[in-house]
């Protein structure tokens, strides 16, 4: 564990200058700690990054360095896998290494911290229960959303109070580096194959979304998904008080019936009805039982949580409406970066025979593209690829649609509107990392809504 009076007198080593060490090395500089920013890319590679660097903090590349692997501790950035030659130089040495979630959480003031992990939908779930404790929240009671959203912890630690709440969206790289980690509060939606590439092997990735609940106690509580089947393997392990969404109504605590949801605490009680977000597909109904029971278990009003619901549009980048063109229905799942997650979105337009223009690639993750077959034959009126990984694509995908090969965004955007026809839906859901072609997937999201304007306006 972490603790900052042991350390104080310790310079800090922060590895790597991406957004969450920057945030951990402001955090580390205003409670007074002597710090060292650490990256092992070259100098041309991170100028523009140290430029985000608080003023006053030394930083090198091409790290670690022997200054770097002489510090007292060090801060891993969550991109870092822990085989990597830097930690395994700084492993070596001897350096004890903190996640800059955990060390963020050793200033925190508020104990009241809710997790929420999973392959998909955790982004769209947490950004929903922050909705909902906004509403609920008594006066002077302030929630944080923060973590894997896009916000991470350090940024937002000093503000909190005994009273608070602390909504963090967990990711496995998160996870597997917290060994002390311990929410109030956890979820786990579901579980699929992905970033084996970082984690080594299926079985580690399961074993990092488990970390969520390792140090809960019979105080606390876990929600399961019932429909997973990882899911819910994992729940057998749990310490906690477990609540389950999406199962037979007898044994869960959330369910859905006649486009409602009902949910109760007890199974003994009488369930509560909801109306979930106006938001596409059922796995959006799962995320929101998810949500609706954390609150539950928060004690959050029946009435804010239904306000709430009433009010969420969704989250940028996941089956965001992108607006018309030549009554062409554009939807952006930027953040569809798996293949299992691009799946989700095709079952949200399970109706659209025949009527989606699938845009499909970016850099290949390794899974294999044969489970989209089903999907794609029978919504699909062409796939789109593009990026690195469109070859790979084509060769699994030969014969279930047409496709057409397209190479970036712009000339698949172009392609759609070649081909489409009113009433069909153009679909950005990569199933692919977006790394080949833009620094992420928001930008990769935001460009495909750029090339939008330039249609519609």
């Amino acid at each position: 564990m972490f603790l900052p009076s042991d350390f104080k007198e310790k310079k800090a080593c922060v590895i790597g200058l991406g957004n969450s060490g920057s945030s951990a090395a402001r955090l580390l500089q205003k409670q007074g700690f002597q710090l060292l920013m650490s990256d092992s890319r070259p100098f041309k590679e991170i100028q523009a990054l140290a430029q985000e660097i608080p003023q006053g903090i030394p930083w090198e590349a091409d790290g670690p360095s022997p200054e770097a692997l002489s510090c007292g501790f060090a801060v891993k950035s969550p991109g870092l896998a822990w085989r990597s030659p830097v930690i395994q130089k700084i492993k070596n040495a001897g350096i004890p290494i903190f996640s800059e979630m955990e060390v963020a959480l050793s200033f925190s003031k508020t104990k009241q911290i809710i997790a929420i992990t999973g392959t998909n939908g955790k982004t769209t779930t947490t950004a929903l229960t922050g909705e909902i404790f906004r509403q609920g929240l008594s006066f002077g009671q302030n929630v944080y959303v923060c973590g894997n959203i896009g916000n991470p912890v350090s940024s937002c630690i000093l503000e909190t109070n005994p009273q608070d709440y602390l909504v963090i969206e967990s990711s496995s790289y998160q996870l597997e580096d917290s060994n002390f980690f311990h929410p109030q509060i956890a979820a786990i939606l579901n579980i699929q194959p992905d970033h084996i590439d970082h984690h080594g092997s299926f079985e580690n990735y399961v074993r990092a979304k488990a970390r969520i609940f390792r140090e809960q106690g019979p105080l606390d509580f876990c929600i399961f998904n019932s429909s997973d089947f990882e899911t819910i393997k994992l729940a057998r392990e749990c310490p906690a008080q477990k609540l389950f969404f999406g199962g037979d109504p007898k044994s869960s605590h959330a369910w859905t019936n006649a486009d409602k949801i009902y949910a109760r605490l007890n199974l003994r009680d009488d369930p509560v009805s909801f109306t979930p977000p106006a938001l596409p597909g059922h796995h959006n109904q799962e995320n929101a039982m998810a949500a609706i029971l954390i609150a539950l278990a928060s004690k959050i009003p029946v009435s804010s949580i239904q306000k709430a619901l009433a009010q969420f549009k969704g989250v940028e980048h996941r089956l965001e409406e992108a607006g018309t063109y030549r009554k062409i229905r554009c939807v952006n799942d930027s953040k569809a970066t798996n293949v299992d997650s691009t799946l989700v979105a095709l079952k949200a337009f399970s109706e659209a025979h025949k009527k989606i223009i699938l845009i499909l690639g970016g850099l290949d993750k390794g899974s294999p593209y044969a489970p989209l077959k089903p999907l794609i034959s029978q919504l699909a009126k062409a796939v789109l690829t593009i990026g690195t990984a469109a070859e790979k694509i084509e060769s699994e995908l030969d014969g279930v649609a047409p496709l057409s090969h397209c190479e970036n965004l712009d000339k698949a955007v172009q392609r759609a509107f070649e081909i489409g026809e009113a009433g069909d839906i153009l679909l950005l859901s990569p199933a692919c990392a977006s790394f080949d072609q833009f620094k992420n997937f928001e930008e990769r999201g935001k460009r495909f809504k750029k090339i939008l304007e330039n249609y519609q306006s």
